[in-house]
């Protein structure tokens, strides 16, 4: 109803808007474990050496929290891109469908599939989030080791 009064049905931006929503609150509960396990000690100690609220915030905090932004936002890509019921529901041109929804197109009569063109299909729905895995991992694996404590 709300997205009706905006309207919103049957665009894109009313489903990011939902998107956003549904993924917020596993995403904020998520990145709070991170947030937690930052050491108050490092803080500190920057503070201590001289550094300003931005500077510790920037130098210090964000390269120890860029691994837990990162799987974050890859499970909120995923957990978007592999979505199928708010996009059949708010997307009604064929236009605007989204990956999942045109998938279901590969089924014919009573349900039988047409197994080859839909594993063709679904192979290539998959492709975006190995890039994406690909790409990031290396990312991952460094910002770990960037904001580590050397001895």
């Amino acid at each position: 109803l709300i997205l009706k009064n905006l309207h919103l049905i049957n665009t894109l931006w009313g489903l990011i808007m939902v998107y956003v929503v549904w993924s917020l609150p596993f995403a904020l509960w998520m990145l709070a474990g991170y947030v937690r396990a930052v050491p108050p000690e490092l803080e500190e100690a920057a503070a201590v050496d001289g550094a300003g609220r931005l500077r510790i915030l920037v130098s210090v905090v964000a390269p120890l929290l860029a691994p837990g932004i990162v799987a974050t936002a890859l499970f909120a890509f995923i957990t978007a891109w592999n979505e199928f019921f708010f996009a059949l529901v708010l997307l009604k041109t064929p236009e605007k469908q989204t990956l999942p929804v045109v998938l279901t197109h590969f089924l014919g009569a009573e349900g039988v599939a047409d197994l080859g063109p839909l594993a063709a299909a679904a192979f290539l729905a998959t492709l975006p989030s190995l890039v994406l895995f690909a790409v990031i991992q290396k990312r991952i694996t460094g910002g770990m080791m960037a904001g580590a404590v050397k001895s």
